[in-house]
């Protein structure tokens, strides 16, 4: 396969490319799709951390002043150059990940489809509020104000849409951003930076650090960081919780991750929720926060449903990547060590393996596993509840099926998870859809639709682990911003002469 040659530039800080003076460290970015494709050997700096911060500190002071339309336009020529790379950074994308090709595309469509989105509905969430006579000769005003410098913590399994979900509503409310991708992915960071640098944003308005886990540390805890705004697992966002308990004036936005569950009832369109179950289970190789890791199936159905669903998975194709499969890769050979042990797990504590993942060894070396479908034998509440198995997002393509036969049941197993991010119900019947969008805890409730696929016109969050009650999507730019209310007298004349006298014993005749 002929491959695109990708050239390390460095970090991007203050409107160029430059390559750390003093290096702290360095890495060799290779495909989990193919070990022998090496993308680049990346190097980073922590001293960098500093002077992005002090370069992005300097520039906001112009740019929350630029007009909306104004930073508008410059999104837009952004847009336009992720137009110009798509087929580059689609190939980045499906090498670095390991995603299929066609996945990585829809990735880079829904990139370009974000800026429309922030600038023609998500600013609508933060227009200003004008109130006339809220007092006696008084209106009343509210207006957004930008924080001012945001850190994007970027995960790998979306290393363009996730981050450009942050970044596109930090800058056009008049925030200046720092972006650290994952270690895993910084080539499709780097791409990113050169549409950011194509598009003449000023100097410092957007920068790009390249780094591992201390680089992200130094850059989420530095003080002069206003925000953070990261997605990514639970275990990483409580650190950076616990790391800036003590920066009070920190905004942390965080998107962590699922345990989702589909409900499929008696009445559902059988192979709707066949289609879609088996979708949300195993696109991306599992590796969605959205992923349906449970299917709680209506009795009636648990034979039909087990039974079809594992002649399905037995024969979808897994390859690499550019080869547009359905799944590639998972990122990398601790996922895969974790996957099988989770396996046994599950096992222990009484699942039935319908069909066992495994490590598999094709032509491309790789971390490459197969799916694995386990069937609850323990369905009580106590059971998932103390289960170790169900309680933990595995980013792998497993799933398990539940049977039950009671709807109040059902709703109690989702809910059982420490998680609460997505669930899809599947039924003919609006009252029991109904009643699970009443009773179901969660951000995401999808009616004959699967867990995964979010629309950015809607908000994107959710509950207990999954998140810390400031959805991205659609409502990004209210934690991008923070209002300011104000009380307007509209006559300053009779108002001054008014306050002389209001108050009791002050005797201010004049």
């Amino acid at each position: 396969m002929d491959k695109i040659k990708f050239n390390f530039k460095g970090n991007y800080i203050a409107g160029r490319f430059e390559h750390p003076i003093d290096p702290n460290g360095e890495w060799t970015s290779k495909s989990p799709a193919d070990f022998s494709d090496v993308l680049g050997k990346i190097t980073y700096a922590y001293s960098d951390v500093d002077r992005a911060v002090e370069v992005a500190t300097t520039a906001f002071k112009k740019w929350k002043k630029k007009p909306q339309a104004e930073r508008a336009s410059l999104l837009l020529k952004y847009q336009k150059a992720l137009k110009d790379k798509q087929d580059l950074l689609s190939e980045a994308i499906a090498r670095e990940v390991g995603k299929p090709l066609w996945e990585a595309k829809t990735e880079v469509a829904t990139m370009i489809n974000k800026v429309d989105v922030t600038i023609n509905e998500s600013m609508k969430l933060i227009q200003n509020l004008n109130l006339t006579e809220v007092l006696p000769g008084t209106d009343g005003v509210c207006r957004y104000k930008p924080h001012g410098v945001m850190a994007v913590i970027g995960p790998f399994n979306f290393p363009g849409h996730l981050p450009t979900g942050h970044i596109v509503p930090a800058l056009l409310t008049g925030n200046t951003v720092i972006f650290k991708p994952s270690e895993k992915t910084p080539i499709v960071g780097q791409i990113v930076a050169e549409c950011f640098m194509e598009a003449g944003f000023d100097e410092g308005v957007f920068n790009l650090i390249q780094g591992e886990k201390e680089v992200g540390r130094r850059l989420v805890t530095h003080a002069g960081v206003n925000g953070v705004l990261f997605t990514g697992s639970f275990e990483v966002g409580m650190r950076m919780k616990q790391d800036t308990l003590q920066q009070y004036w920190k905004i942390l936005a965080l998107e962590m991750g699922g345990k989702n569950s589909a409900i499929v009832w008696e009445d559902a369109n059988f192979d709707l929720a066949l289609a879609d179950t088996f979708f949300g289970a195993f696109v991306t190789s599992g590796q969605r926060c959205t992923a349906t890791s449970r299917i709680i199936v209506h009795e009636s159905l648990i034979d039909r449903f087990v039974s079809t669903f594992h002649e399905k998975a037995k024969k979808f194709t897994i390859d690499h990547p550019l080869k547009d499969p359905f799944i590639g890769s998972v990122i990398d050979a601790t996922t895969v060590d974790r996957y099988l042990k989770f396996l046994g797990i599950a096992q222990r504590e009484g699942c039935e393996m319908i069909m066992r993942g495994k490590a598999l060894d094709l032509e491309y070396k790789g971390n490459y596993v197969s799916p694995s479908i386990c069937l609850v034998q323990k369905n009580s509440i106590k059971d998932i509840e103390q289960s170790v198995y169900q309680q933990t997002e595995l980013f792998a393509p497993n799933v398990c099926i539940i049977p039950t036969s009671n709807l109040d049941h059902a709703i109690e197993l989702a809910n059982a998870t420490q998680y609460g991010l997505a669930a899809s119900v599947f039924t003919a019947s609006r009252e029991v859809y109904s009643k699970c969008q009443e009773d179901l805890e969660a951000g995401v409730i999808n009616w004959n639709k699967p867990t995964v696929g979010a629309s950015s016109k809607l908000p994107f969050g959710g509950t207990k682990k999954s998140g810390n009650h400031l959805p991205t999507a659609l409502s990004a730019t209210l934690y991008c911003t923070y209002p300011v209310a104000s009380l307007e007298a509209k006559d300053e004349a009779k108002e001054s002469k008014a306050s002389m006298n209001k108050y009791p014993g002050t005797n201010w005749d004049t």
